[in-house]
């Protein structure tokens, strides 16, 4: 069945094959991407549109002395087979197995991380220059997609890159147009931009200034928006657009392209989920899937199970809106994965998708809370990251009554290390006028948002990705007393070594389950900062020792704000300090993964007992 592509273990297997195998190169690999990614879950759509363009890649450049960045990075599960790790994608995003994105540990050929997108443009210029200072003769391609192609740290790239003059290649991996058919589809393609909104705007501009000099000009117009035109500003080198999926297009044209100098840019076009009907028709189900029968597609899922903590903020920020027409909804191209669809499809006046632009997102709802709205961004922890300065400049030294919403808190799972929100609670707690939440179950989480709204400074509620506990969740909304929590378990009365457990978040389950065992006292913390420094005090003044447990890194997190707590308030108790580890954690079941950091029922108890024996 797969023939041709068991014999291609490495790329210069690949580039020793005749041209007119690749086709069926091509038709072997597509299939193969199918049937792994069903078995493992990945992601589907996006490597099914690339395969053609990942051949064409590896058998005109000289892979590995020759560089490709791929970006976003999850469209190199082809790459991956081509390039040695064909067998490997049976354990793919599985606990010690291969990962889901490129990694530079794991292949010669994965020239650089890219799991977080718009970052291929600046890696492989640095690379390019090295290689020039060097004087190593050398191609460097960045591989990005349209929508990573939208942030602005991919136009800052273009601008240096320009003005470097260095020979770096970029192909933009267009998957958001149509192939028109084979004939004509250049022509097709231009009369369709020309005939479009953008086009006939700005010719209707141009007429208003230039009158009768911009009709008798009228090619010299269109020339100035073609699509081109923009990155031949940049001082690119324009190619395009071809077709993505055309072999005898792509291969010959970067041929031709590898013996150019200086910065180059070829616009391909591509269609996400190519070659399997149901992902055509419907990238967006089969973008990221779990396991599925191939000949069935992905079929819905059992009704009645427990509401993520995703679903839970949606549903919440759809009946908040319904009570507060100044609510906004933000989010930064995660409309699907942030729970946004349905207020999309009910509020879609107040809905704002801003790209992959994370740093514009968190300024722009500054604006908005400037002019009295209130906005709601919607986030997972690992992207808040790139828009930390907005957050501390534009947010919290003025002090903007918004609200984060920050999704995927925590261990992600299959994902891995550059999508862990391991640092939110060290990097937030650290701002002034910042509020800090932590739920401990799916209700809490729907108060936390009604809480976090009701307030006039900024306020974040940091909730896990997946399902919590199953605990009911009330319709009624009602806000929390601020910086206070609660005791959940009251325990030691006969240990001969009485500990308090300070739960931060959704290690509440794990933490009463081991309190079980050692009779321990259990708080539910809710809030990181501001921490609840009575109760504090009160459980160190009765407790030999204190542990507390967050799905954060140790280091500055919830822990450190309880020894803070406990040194301003000159009270001297033993702490044990659970949490992330200070190294990234692989991907993988997030059981596993929390296991592995001792953050299970089973670790908690004994890190607990082994400093309890000294």
């Amino acid at each position: 069945m797969y023939d041709l592509l068991t014999s291609i273990n490495y790329p210069h297997a690949l580039r020793s094959l005749e041209r007119k195998q690749l086709p069926q190169l091509a038709q072997e690999l597509r299939q193969f991407l199918l049937e792994s990614v069903s078995q493992t879950g990945g992601h589907l759509s996006s490597n099914l549109g690339t395969v053609e363009l990942t051949i064409a890649l590896h058998y005109v450049f000289d892979t590995p002395h020759d560089r490709l960045v791929w970006d976003v990075g999850h469209q190199t599960y082809g790459h991956k087979v081509l390039t040695g790790r064909r067998e490997g994608m049976q354990q793919l995003r599985i606990w010690e197995g291969i990962s889901g994105f490129p990694r530079r540990e794991e292949s010669a050929y994965d020239t650089f991380g890219t799991a977080h997108s718009s970052t291929s443009i600046s890696a492989a210029l640095g690379m390019a220059m090295a290689s020039r200072l060097a004087g190593i003769k050398r191609h460097v391609v960045a591989i990005i997609g349209d929508g990573a192609m939208s942030a602005g740290m991919a136009f800052e790239a273009l601008n240096n890159a320009g003005a470097s003059g260095v020979d770096l290649l970029v192909v933009l991996n267009d998957n958001d147009m149509s192939i028109s058919p084979p004939v004509g589809a250049l022509n097709k393609y231009l009369a369709k931009l020309m005939s479009g909104r953008f086009y006939a705007a700005a010719r209707r501009a141009g007429e208003k200034v230039l009158g009768d000099l911009a009709r008798r000009a009228e090619e010299h117009v269109k020339g100035m928006v073609t699509p081109g035109t923009m990155f031949e500003e940049f001082g690119f080198n324009y190619i395009g657009p071809i077709d993505g999926h055309d072999l005898d297009a792509l291969i010959p044209t970067l041929k031709n392209i590898s013996a150019l100098q200086g910065p180059q840019f070829l616009h391909v076009v591509t269609k996400k989920g190519q070659g399997y009907k149901l992902a055509e028709a419907d990238p967006v189900l089969y973008h990221g899937v779990s396991k599925f029968k191939p000949d069935d597609g992905i079929v819905g899922g059992k009704s009645g199970g427990k509401p993520t903590y995703t679903q839970v903020f949606g549903d919440w920020l759809c009946d908040m809106a319904a009570q507060d027409k100044r609510l906004i909804a933000i989010t930064p191209a995660m409309r699907e994965g942030s729970g946004l669809v349905r207020f999309s499809e009910l509020y879609p006046d107040r809905y704002f998708d801003v790209g992959i632009a994370e740093q514009h997102a968190l300024t722009f709802a500054a604006g908005m809370a400037c002019e009295g709205m209130k906005p709601v961004i919607a986030i997972y922890s690992t992207f808040l990251q790139r828009a930390y300065d907005q957050l501390i400049h534009d947010v919290t030294i003025q002090n903007l009554p918004l609200v984060l919403a920050i999704d995927r808190a925590g261990l992600v799972g299959a994902d891995g290390a550059t999508h862990h929100g391991s640092f939110d609670l060290s990097y937030l707690r650290c701002l002034p006028n910042m509020t800090v939440m932590a739920p401990s179950d799916e209700n809490e989480c729907r108060q936390m948002l009604y809480t976090a709204f009701q307030m006039k400074t900024p306020a974040a509620v940091r909730y896990p990705r997946g399902a919590g506990s199953g605990v009911p969740v009330q319709k009624e909304m009602r806000a929390l007393p601020i910086g206070k929590g609660e005791v959940r378990r009251s325990g030691g009365n006969g240990a001969s070594h009485k500990v308090a457990i300070l739960a931060f978040g959704g290690m509440l389950k794990p933490v009463l389950e081991a309190a079980e065992e050692i009779d321990a006292t259990v708080a539910n913390m809710r809030f990181v900062k501001p921490l609840d420094d009575a109760l504090v005090a009160d459980l160190a003044r009765r407790h030999d020792l204190l542990v507390t447990v967050e799905e954060n890194v140790v280091m500055g997190g919830a822990g450190s704000a309880v020894l803070e707590s406990l040194q301003q308030q000159e009270l001297k108790v033993p702490v044990l300090q659970l949490g992330l580890p200070d190294r990234y954690i692989d991907h993988g079941d997030p059981a596993l993964q929390l296991a592995s950091c001792g953050l299970d029922k089973d670790g908690i108890l004994a890190s607990i007992r082994a400093r309890l024996r000294g």
